[in-house]
């Protein structure tokens, strides 16, 4: 066992709480913007969703538990390479989707779904994929994690909040459109607040190791965005589609990921460290990858 595997981030009871408390807030703002119709995506580009929700749910998993096989990093680090694949997709997607001349549609659809299918695929995916590599096994049992503990949490963390949030927009529209940006804003303003107060009080522990996850992060993020970009063009969809499925499968709620640890691994360093320095450099990553594209357009609307 690694000593980063020892280390536990300084976090109380009461501070996991208000962090439960403005993650659902977060998401019943974004649902706020969620429709039905946004699932409706799946009928009219059905192949386009299964290959984003294949990459995914599948692909990047696999990506993870190869890059904690083949580099054998920390216990703790290769689980949380697991886990943070195993989270549904980054809401920050739909802007770079945008601003990357992607298909901004597919990829709230993708999102939405992902969201969603994250109360089943979420605990599946690292119960799965973390009972496979001994070393992370040793963790799973050593917590007795129970996959249905796991999705318990998530249906009260992003189920509940999204049905919600979802309902409100379908019932009073014009309401949810006046709050979604505001309410949204104020959110994920906590929400920063709050990580960066967290960082502060454990800023000691993450210098001092941070430096051991940075490779496994950007091997993992930049596989995440080539499966996502090959897979889409091995399955002969169009560039706008592509760039959305890289997108998708690439930028991952590593906010979400950050609940988990706190909530069933007492905030172990090495699943800690990796989900703080995923949601940084993921963010970096996709802005630059976007103002890539950004000035590339797709040949389907670079005459429009």
């Amino acid at each position: 066992m690694s000593e980063i595997d020892l280390v536990r981030l300084n976090f109380s009871p009461q501070s996991l709480g208000i962090l439960n408390a403005i993650l659902a807030l977060v998401l019943f703002g974004v649902a706020l913007d969620m429709k039905v119709s946004d699932f409706r995506g799946v009928r009219s580009a059905p192949r386009a969703t299964l290959i984003g929700m294949l990459g995914q749910f599948v692909l990047l998993p696999a990506v993870g538990w190869g890059i904690g096989m083949v580099l054998k990093p920390a216990p703790s680090i290769a689980l949380g390479l697991i886990l943070v694949a195993a989270c549904p997709g980054g809401n920050i997607s739909n802007f770079l989707t945008h601003f990357a001349r992607g298909n901004t549609a597919l990829s709230i659809t993708m999102t939405s779904i992902s969201t969603l299918g994250s109360l089943v695929f979420t605990p599946l995916n690292l119960a799965f994929w973390g009972s496979l590599n001994p070393d992370t096994a040793r963790i799973l049992t050593a917590v007795a994690l129970d996959p249905l503990d796991v999705l318990v949490t998530i249906v009260v963390l992003l189920g509940i909040p999204a049905v919600l949030g979802m309902s409100v927009a379908h019932w009073f529209p014009q309401a949810a459109a006046r709050a979604h940006k505001p309410f949204k804003v104020l959110s994920l303003l906590f929400f920063g607040a709050f990580v960066v107060g967290a960082l502060a009080a454990n800023w000691q522990h993450f210098t001092d190791y941070v430096g051991r996850v940075v490779l496994v992060v950007f091997l993992m993020n930049a596989l995440g965005l080539l499966v996502g970009y090959w897979s889409a063009r091995w399955a002969g969809l169009p560039e706008r589609d592509r760039r959305a499925t890289s997108i998708e499968v690439g930028i991952q709620n590593s906010g979400f990921g950050l609940i988990l640890v706190f909530n069933f691994f007492g905030g172990i360093g090495g699943m800690a460290i990796v989900a703080a320095w995923w949601g940084i450099w993921h963010i970096l990553t996709g802005l630059a990858l976007a103002s890539w594209w950004r000035r590339r357009p797709p040949p389907e609307t670079a005459g429009a």
